[in-house]
């Protein structure tokens, strides 16, 4: 129960990704993940986060940015591209519905 806990709520990854050149971030959905799971992008760049799910479980099948308004269908085996522009700076955690997948983008100034 304990490993359970500290997988799905208590554990932080470590270091951000980054988008690329062209300002993509690709994220696997995978074993219960997303990874990467944390994201730094900065404030006013579109920002492409292309998810490509790979786990079946029905609850992998949707991406929730709830601070953002954002809420995406991800099809099985297919890459599916999120376009994100924030405008403020700060945390803004996304999650499938259930919230036992989880993860965080951090918009920072430029």
């Amino acid at each position: 129960m304990a490993a359970i806990v500290w997988w799905f709520w208590l554990y932080r990854p470590g270091l951000a990704a980054q988008p690329d050149a062209v300002g993509i971030v690709q994220i696997t959905v995978a074993n219960g993940v997303y990874s990467p799971d944390h994201i730094s992008v900065p404030v006013n760049h579109p920002t492409t986060l292309r998810f490509l799910r790979k786990d079946s479980s029905a609850c992998a099948s949707t991406v929730i940015f709830e601070e953002l308004g954002i809420s995406a269908e991800l099809p099985l085996g297919e890459a599916k591209e999120v376009v994100i522009t924030p405008v403020a700076p700060g945390h803004y955690s996304f999650s499938c519905p259930m919230k036992m997948y989880r993860g965080s983008l951090e918009v920072k100034d430029e």
